[in-house]
């Protein structure tokens, strides 16, 4: 009897190291982050133990199930549906691909695509359909001879006082950079990877941080029209560039040969930038009609349950935001740089608003190493160490400041609505639970948020700037905070970013990080149709009236109805809303894994001497430049009708059966 003991405590010991090792080699062999092992192992059924529910402990991927009726437990799940259902229609063959391409375009793939999708497979391209900023920045173009956007691209840099930079390719190299500037700098670094695929062109780069372009609505209805009757597919193209065309500048004498194409810039800073951007919004916009009220606008983009966003991609529009919002943005009230045309021009920059029609392309600080933009992993902590804090640094960027309009930029707004001394005696609205049905809430109108504030949040400035003639009068209005470097701003559960001078470079960084973050923005960057608000980050209005709503959400406010006592001395006695931890968890850590797959950053060192394309990573800002400038390439081709890729893709059939999508590089 004691010997069948032994024997089955053996057999058990054994068939424990057994599983043991085949847990290790299922870790080791199938390439798991460190930050996913622990999530592997949790998932683990060993018998007698129950599997826990999502929001006690679970993958960022796991279906969702909301635990209450509060409308960002029901906006997680609406988002959840529509990543789920993007993440269904991705094309996994070069096939599908161009298919796709045809189906959404109308129109063949640029010469090069094949060359193109055998770049972003190597580097493990997320979702090679992707690419509809690009399309969209592009497509008015079409409706523009080629040899005006090469003119116009090659010769914009020549009055320096106009903010324009160019690099000039020719013979698969650059050869020239005219008025240059650390943005075009870096810019040329990024495309050595791939500039071998490229042919000759002027590429204009927008030295300015804010954006330039606003073609009227009319006009560029007119242009749109233009491009979709030129749509079409013919059965035989030429795939490859044209190399004998004229308009690129000389780079002998930096002549172009002709009359040099007017962009017609015209200043606007410091005044209200609506002015100009309303000539870009439909004529039945709020931005082009009278007395539209703002409840009106909000009812297109807000819950009426706290003022939560419904539509991020709406909070951005200015053609319905941009009255309720035009006086309190710094950009939309008293721009400092503002250099705009109403013509359509082909100027490159990092960012815009919805009615520019710059061409975007991935700001340098997503790919350029700066301490105070580069996320780093050692730095970070797991979110139950971290502090129930939201933490924001800054200085007082954002728009020309004088002694009575600074109230109205968006920075000094934020930082006055968090602080708790600003707030003292305040009221704003939050949600509550409703005291007779629990897990149901109601708007609360009386919520004083100055004690909230103080536990909660830290923000503050660290430099006052941009002011006019200086920034003395703000030395009785602020207390400067100590500069927080941002591997020490990870110890806090919650990050809040907002627009600074132009689009804020720490965005990626609050992606990558295991932290919560909350974004504010008027501008459209690159990457935007990727990231999903209430799924990857949690979006907030740019007036900021929902701050506490989210914060009372997430970190909880209040004592449940049936704990409180007689006679309890609170401010906020009828205000509670249930610690939300493990939704913020849970947010947190899909954006942390989302941003990995289509947001990565190589671990390199961006500068001359270092071949981007020499990484183990792939990198998502190289391959979605490689694409643009593809597109580029070919609208500015003479011949642009008749060139372009028109197989069917099936000569990579093969290709693509060694090397599914999803898992890993071609080898």
């Amino acid at each position: 009897m004691v010997s069948l003991i032994i024997k089955r405590r053996l057999f058990c010991t054994f068939a424990a190291l057994a599983f043991l090792a085949l847990i290790s080699n299922i870790i080791v062999f199938s390439g798991l982050s460190s930050d996913s092992i622990k999530d592997q192992l949790g998932d683990i059924r060993l018998p007698g133990r129950v599997k826990k529910p999502w929001h006690a402990d679970e993958k960022p991927d796991s279906p969702l199930e909301p635990v209450d009726a509060h409308p960002i437990s029901l906006l997680m799940q609406e988002a959840d549906k529509k990543w789920r259902k993007y993440e269904d229609g991705r094309s996994t063959s070069f096939k599908q691909t161009v298919k796709t391409y045809r189906r959404r375009h109308g129109r063949h793939p640029p010469p090069g695509f094949i060359d193109w999708y055998k770049y972003a497979r190597k580097r493990n391209v997320h979702n090679i359909d992707d690419f509809e900023q690009v399309m969209d920045d592009i497509r008015p173009f079409w409706a523009v001879e080629p040899k005006v956007i090469r003119n116009l691209a090659a010769n914009m840099w020549r009055n320096s006082d106009e903010g324009v930079a160019c690099i000039h390719i020719r013979s698969h190299k650059v050869v020239k950079e005219s008025n240059e500037s650390w943005r075009s700098n870096t810019l040329k670094t990024l495309i050595e990877s791939f500039i071998k695929y490229l042919p000759d062109m002027d590429i204009a780069v927008n030295r300015l941080d804010q954006p330039r372009v606003v073609v009227p609505w009319e006009d560029m209805q007119d242009l749109l029209k233009k491009e979709q009757e030129t749509r079409r597919t013919p059965p035989e193209t030429i795939d490859e560039f044209s190399t004998t065309m004229e308009g690129f500048l000389n780079m002998t004498n930096e002549d172009n040969g002709g009359t040099l194409e007017d962009p017609q810039w015209y200043s606007h800073a410091g005044k209200q930038y609506m002015e100009v951007v309303s000539t870009a919004c439909p004529p039945e916009s709020p931005a082009r009609r009278d007395r539209v009220s703002t409840q009106e606008a909000e009812l297109t983009y807000k819950d009426r349950l706290g003022g939560l966003i419904t539509n991020f991609n709406k909070t951005s529009d200015l053609c319905v935001v941009g009255p309720q919002i035009q006086d309190k943005h710094g950009l939309l009230y008293s721009s400092s740089s503002l250099l705009a045309t109403k013509r359509l021009v082909p100027i490159f920059g990092e960012c815009k608003v919805n009615v520019n029609s710059d061409i975007l392309f991935p700001a340098n600080m997503y790919y350029k190493h700066d301490d105070r933009y580069d996320y780093d992993d050692r730095s970070d902590l797991n979110w139950e160490e971290k502090k129930d804090v939201m933490i924001w640094r800054g200085v007082t960027s954002g728009g020309t400041q004088v002694a009575d309009n600074w109230q109205r930029m968006h920075r000094q707004r934020l930082v006055m609505q968090l602080n708790g001394s600003a707030m003292a005696g305040k009221e704003v609205r939050i949600l509550t639970e409703q005291p007779e049905k629990k897990g149901e809430f109601e708007n609360y109108r009386d919520f004083h948020p100055s004690h909230f504030a103080e536990q909660h949040t830290d923000v503050g400035f660290t430099e006052t700037w941009g002011c006019i003639p200086d920034c003395s009068f703000y030395e009785n209005v602020w207390t400067l905070r100590p500069k927080v470097p941002m591997a020490e701003q990870f110890e806090n559960k919650v990050l809040i970013d907002v627009d600074g001078h132009s689009f804020s470079g720490r965005w990626i960084a609050f992606l990558e990080s295991r932290s919560l973050p909350i974004k504010a923005t008027i501008f459209r960057e690159w990457h935007d149709s990727r990231l999903f608000a209430w799924r990857h980050f949690v979006p907030m209005d740019n007036r900021y009236d929902d701050v506490y709503t989210l914060l009372t959400y997430f970190l909880g406010v209040g004592t449940p109805p049936e704990e409180r006592t007689l006679g309890s001395d609170d401010a906020n006695g009828k205000a509670y809303v249930a610690r939300h931890d493990t939704e913020g968890k849970r947010i947190a850590d899909q954006g942390r894994e989302w941003a990995k797959k289509v947001l990565r950053r190589d671990d390199i060192e961006v500068g001359l001497s270092i071949l981007l394309n020499s990484t183990k990573q792939a990198h998502e800002v190289q391959i979605y430049m490689f694409r643009l400038l593809l597109e580029y390439g070919r609208i500015i081709d003479d011949n642009r009708d008749r060139i372009g890729y028109s197989g069917d893709g099936s000569e990579l059939d093969k290709y693509d059966g060694v090397s599914p999508l999803d898992q890993g590089p071609h080898r």
